[in-house]
This record gives C-alpha cells, sequence and structure tokens, in this order.
C-alpha cells in the first residue's frame, strides 16, 4: 500500500478523492470496532454501523469534535466541506452531507499523510462521542 500512497500528490488531490478514500478507512475503523465488541451477524453489524458512517452520524459527530482539531485539520475539512456537490442523498440535508464530506476529507486526509496516531484519536474519540448520544 506504501507505494501506491506514495503516488499520490498531497499538494493536488481533491477533496472529493480525499472524502473518498475517508469514506472508506472510516468504515473499516467502524466495522473493526463495532466486531470486536460483539460476535454479530454482518446484517447486524451494518444496521449498527449506521449511527456512525451515516451522513447524519458524521454531521453530528464533526460538531461535537470540531473544537480539538488543529488549524491543519480545520482547513482541510472546510475545503472538504465547501467543495461543489453534485449529489445529495434523499435521507440527509444538503448542510449535513457537505458536513459529512468535510469529514471524510480530514479522515482521507490522515491516513494518506499516515498520521495514524491522530487519525485512532479522532475515530476513538468520534466513537465515544456517538456512544453518549445513544
Amino acid at each position: 500500500m506504501e507505494e501506491y500512497i506514495n503516488k499520490i500528490d498531497m499538494q493536488s488531490v481533491s477533496m472529493q478523492t480525499l472524502a473518498f478514500i475517508g469514506d472508506s478507512v472510516y468504515n473499516v475503523y467502524i466495522r473493526t470496532y463495532l466486531t470486536s465488541i460483539s460476535n454479530m451477524q454482518t446484517g447486524k453489524l451494518h444496521r449498527n454501523s449506521i449511527k456512525y458512517v451515516s451522513a447524519k452520524g458524521q454531521a453530528k459527530t464533526i460538531d461535537m469534535i470540531y473544537e480539538i482539531l488543529t488549524d491543519e485539520e480545520i482547513q482541510v475539512y472546510k475545503r472538504g466541506r465547501n467543495t461543489n456537490i453534485h449529489t445529495v442523498s434523499k435521507n440527509v440535508d444538503v448542510v449535513a452531507y457537505k458536513k459529512s464530506t468535510g469529514f471524510e476529507a480530514l479522515i482521507g486526509y490522515l491516513y494518506l499523510k499516515r498520521d495514524t496516531k491522530r487519525l485512532d484519536y479522532i475515530v476513538n474519540l468520534c466513537i465515544d462521542c456517538i456512544n453518549k448520544e445513544g
């Protein structure tokens, strides 16, 4: 994987591409977390993951963790949030969808930057925030 990551120009990669990567990375984290706490069937795992990985869940999460982000992370989040979006899911409003895209761009950025310590910290904080909400 290192070989492929090294080929990505972090200065020119689009925010939508960072969000594309971030969506997958966040999904893997959440699925791993859910599997670690319960050995349930995949259908239940998927249903339980929705509160974490849905646009609504991610929009709530970014609001809850925003104050702990660094200036650099805020800049990435805002650029992702403000990117031009052509389609929006029928189950979510535009504001939540944009926040979600910014959140995913941030996760993708940290992953491609290989800042796993910070990525782990932020994802764990997100999990805690969603769990406290119920």
